[in-house]
């Protein structure tokens, strides 16, 4: 018996996958997307229809997410527009780069790789930031509206042409250009959101406030996934069985996430995603290893890492938020959620 194209045990594998990537989203503001593509060619997809399925999932969480920082005024939609045509300009660029490797029967290899790579940084400064916001955590909050110093140097070479964001302050367009078209790049060809990367230059780079930056990032996120779903789409390597599952999943998971952020203090649990995003680069090695290898045991070890690691990091939540209820203390501060 088949539903959605998927065996019972798939389809439920997946909607029970996409509700953890979903509590990720909502509780950290990413998380989400960069986990689904290694999940997908784990699961032996080829790389294209993993990657365009995925970017189709994008664009379903980030349009619930953009909708939510709408309602509180944290979204620059003329910022995002800017950065619209960089962003299709790059994903299409980062498309054709997998369709031909995959042409050339190497696209599982290289972008497995780069994943590897990508989850092994990306891991490692989120157990680096958490050691360190341990070590250094003063108990002062900072200003919401300040930007960075070097977001702060940037803006003052004034490179034409400058235009006015929403909230007053100039950016030149080369600078939103260049972000738009380098995360478009990235989107591409790994099928990602690429909140993490995004929502950093926004706030590094072009100088918007953090709060506008998540959710302008996020808008960003919305474009990636409609241009790359549609464009990856029109080649017919979406597999809108697996996204659907995914979906249903990830809209339970980003509300419990979102809930859960009014409980749980982000600071007790990002080691755990850090911990988390380093077994899912290590399951990925494993995964390629498989391949290479021809050893079938090594991608069951893949699987059980990449699912067990997202699912204890979820029992994490869960248990942080029970913990809180149950003393009936509230953290402090909670970070804003937004990447994807």
């Amino acid at each position: 018996m088949e539903v959605l194209g998927l065996g019972i045990e798939l389809l439920v594998l997946f909607v029970g996958f996409g509700f953890m990537v979903g509590v990720f989203f909502g509780f950290f503001g990413m998380g989400g997307s960069f986990l689904v593509t290694p999940a997908l060619l784990i699961l032996g997809y080829p790389a294209p229809v993993a990657i365009g399925s995925s970017m189709a999932f994008v664009f379903g969480t980030a349009v619930i997410a953009t909708m939510k920082h709408h309602d509180v005024g944290s979204v620059d939609y003329k910022l995002g527009a800017l950065m619209f045509v960089g962003i299709a300009v790059g994903i299409e660029i980062g498309k054709y780069g997998v369709l031909a490797l995959d042409a050339l029967g190497q696209a599982e290899l290289v972008v497995g790789t780069v994943y590897v790579l990508l989850l092994a940084a990306i891991g490692g400064l989120f157990v680096r930031s958490a050691l360190r916001q341990d070590a250094a955590d003063d108990g002062t909050d900072a200003d919401p509206d300040e930007i960075p110093e070097i977001a702060k140097k940037i803006k003052s070479y004034n490179v034409p042409p400058m235009v006015t964001l929403t909230d007053g302050s100039k950016a030149s367009m080369w600078t939103i250009s260049g972000v738009g078209g380098g995360v478009g790049v990235v989107s591409g060809f790994l099928g990602v959101g690429g909140g993490f990367i995004r929502m950093p230059a926004i706030y590094y780079l072009i100088g918007v406030p953090l709060a506008a930056a998540v959710g302008t990032s996020l808008f960003g996120a919305l474009m990636s996934g409609a241009v790359g779903s549609f464009s990856y789409g029109l080649d017919g390597v979406v597999d809108l069985g697996v996204v659907t599952a995914l979906l249903a999943g990830s809209a339970l998971g980003a509300r419990i996430g979102s809930a859960a952020t009014a409980y749980v203090n982000e600071a007790d649990v990002t080691i755990y995603f850090g911990i988390m995003l380093l077994l899912a680069s290590l399951a990925v090695a494993f995964g390629e290893l498989a391949n290479w290898l021809a050893m079938p045991i090594l991608d069951t070890v893949s699987f059980v890492l990449l699912v067990g690691s997202s699912a204890f990091v979820t029992v994490v939540i869960f248990y942080y938020g029970a913990r809180t209820i149950r003393t009936g203390s509230h953290p402090a501060a909670t970070s804003p959620e937004g990447n994807d």
